[in-house]
């Protein structure tokens, strides 16, 4: 065999490596895209049935509760914010009012026996509880491939080969729940 077909074979070779190498890599990142996408639809959704069921949340509460409008108010003010929330960070900073707004909510139930006894109220507790381990659950899946997604992007070959592929933002927790988060809880008895 000449020497010339032999360098060919390992040019053409080296090329089809090259080139089946960046294909992988291209279709690699498609997936992790298409995979964090699908993990944002998750948290949309989650959150859509969420802001669905704090109107009949807010309903039930009314009949037992009419004087404390204030608490009402603010769940009902966070749910509109939520709904009006486009990027990933107006999301985790509306989630994070509504969740403290619901708290208040729930504070507020506690004062009334005779809601906490009402059926309907059990069963929309019992929903919203599901609702909020769900997303819970569609945070992470989405930071992780967030995570992984971030990561591809940033390796070579990818970083200098397909700039069409943007970093994604985390779902992160407000700076204001951060500082409780890293501050020890006190135990008092």
């Amino acid at each position: 065999m000449p020497v010339w077909l032999i360098i060919l074979l390992i040019v053409l070779g080296l090329v089809i490596i090259i080139v089946g190498y960046i294909w992988s890599t291209y279709n690699s990142l498609v997936t992790t895209n298409e995979r964090v996408d699908e993990a944002w639809s998750d948290i949309t959704v989650q959150l859509k049935y969420r802001s669905d069921l704090i109107p009949n949340l807010v309903e039930t509460v009314k009949g037992y509760a009419k004087h404390e409008t204030e608490a009402i108010k603010e769940v009902s003010e966070a749910r509109a914010k939520m709904m009006g929330a486009r990027s990933v960070k107006s999301t985790a900073e509306a989630d994070q009012s509504l969740t403290g707004a619901l708290s208040r909510l729930m504070a507020v139930s506690e004062a009334y026996p005779d809601l906490k006894a009402n059926e309907n109220f059990k069963q929309l507790m019992s929903q919203l509880a599901d609702t909020e381990d769900k997303i819970q659950a569609a945070r992470r899946f989405y930071n992780a491939g967030a995570k992984e997604m971030n990561a591809k992007i940033k390796r070579f070959p990818a970083n200098v080969l397909f700039h069409s592929f943007k970093t994604r933002e985390y779902y992160e927790v407000a700076e204001s729940e951060k500082e409780k988060i890293e501050k020890a809880p006190e135990v008092k008895f």
